[in-house]
């Protein structure tokens, strides 16, 4: 669980430095787009990745082996759709194609729920790691 907690914050920190970096060189009125995306954010996390990281706990959780491998936290359908975002977001940053102040966007948008997300994470780890000790 420990290990999903700190991919999944990772990932989400990772997204939101991009788009703060790239808000830097947009006009004065950067502030306006972060407000968007953290509301885009909020709102996106609440659609789809909460149900999305809940599946995740849930099936981590009902996994046999009392110590599962560490890319054990991710099915293939999901590390493929990591796989596809991270390099689709790679491919927009440096070809140019989308615009920087869009991609700015689109970094906080997805670094909001994923950073959201990995709350769970560590909620699950903390209390599974509680009741472990209450057992033992």
């Amino acid at each position: 669980m420990l290990v999903a907690a700190l991919v999944w914050t990772f990932a989400g920190s990772m997204l939101l430095w991009r788009g703060f970096t790239l808000n830097q060189v947009l006009p004065h009125y950067w502030w306006i787009e972060v407000v968007l995306s953290v509301l885009s954010g909020l709102v996106f996390f609440q659609l789809l990745f909460n149900r999305i990281s809940k599946k995740h706990v849930q099936r981590i959780q009902s996994m046999p082996e009392e110590k599962p491998s560490a890319f054990a936290f991710f099915n293939l359908k999901s590390y493929l759709m990591m796989f596809s975002m991270i390099a689709m977001g790679i491919t927009l940053r440096k070809t140019g194609i989308v615009a920087a102040e869009y991609l700015a966007v689109m970094y906080i948008t997805m670094g909001i729920p994923l950073l959201m997300s990995s709350i769970r994470f560590y909620a699950s780890f903390v209390q599974t790691t509680i009741k472990g000790k209450l057992v033992s």
